[in-house]
């Protein structure tokens, strides 16, 4: 499981992160939800250490992210930002292979192009495996960089905005490589989503983030209430019954 426990992080004295006790357990799909600015990308970088907490103690399957060593916590922990910039002479496959440094440090073995092959079939990119980034549409370079955190092969997956750019269709494509991940992979997916929908549908725990606060964690069934969610995001939001499901609709 990941816990934090007074964790917080301090812009100044009018902004800041905290402090926020949570635990987030292990398997499924876990997504943080919230208003922009609400400090859902920054909990999910403290998470993964790409961020420095300024008080508290966050830890992953019982290892203290910031004690860990970066060798040890990449075979743990894998991480993919919001921004991520991509050179355009790199295949796919390379790209992929970058997952794997953690355990090759650069030299691939044998073990390690099977993870890679793995992960690439798993988000159905073996005909593009050949392919420049730069030949790419934005859904299917965004599929590439999840393929490369898969195959990092850690149990912890921290996505931020994974759907960012993707229309309808890829984004349910992506939520369902996502569910399938934990389901048949046995990982630990951690997302932020501005969607509460896809939310909804795709998650076991979602984790509202209001003003740098953990406001509501729950199953969709608990969260998804007209009250809570209004209260989350300022805005009047109601609830239906949907045929898979609660809908969202703001009004």
């Amino acid at each position: 499981m990941i816990t934090l426990s007074e964790v917080s992080k301090v812009y100044s004295s009018d902004v800041q992160i905290g402090p926020v006790s949570l635990t987030i357990p292990a398997g499924g799909v876990t997504t943080l939800v919230g208003p922009n600015g609400a400090g859902k990308s920054t909990l999910l970088t403290m998470i993964g250490r790409l961020l420095g907490i300024d008080e508290g103690v966050i830890e992953v399957a019982g290892y203290d992210v910031v004690k860990t060593s970066s060798k040890d916590l990449a075979k743990i922990l894998s991480i993919l930002r919001q921004e991520n910039s991509f050179i355009t002479r790199l295949t796919v496959r390379q790209l992929v292979g970058f997952g794997r440094y953690p355990h090759s440090h650069g030299r691939l073995t044998v073990e390690d192009e099977e993870a890679i092959s793995k992960a690439i079939d798993f988000l159905d990119m073996r005909e593009l495996e050949g392919r420049y980034l730069d030949q790419l549409s934005g859904g299917q370079r965004q599929r590439a960089y999840v393929a490369m955190v898969l195959a990092q092969d850690t149990e912890y997956v921290l996505l931020d905005e994974p759907l960012n750019n993707l229309d309808m269709k890829h984004s349910v494509q992506m939520m369902k490589h996502l569910r399938r991940a934990a389901e048949e992979l046995g990982r630990t997916i951690v997302v932020v989503l501005h969607d509460l929908n896809f939310a909804a549908h795709y998650s076991d725990y979602i984790c509202a983030v209001q003003d740098g606060a953990v406001v509501e964690f729950g199953t969709p069934a608990e969260i998804m209430e007209a009250e809570k969610l209004t209260r989350v995001f300022g805005t009047p939001v109601n609830v239906f019954a949907g045929p898979t499901g609660p809908i969202a609709v703001y009004y």
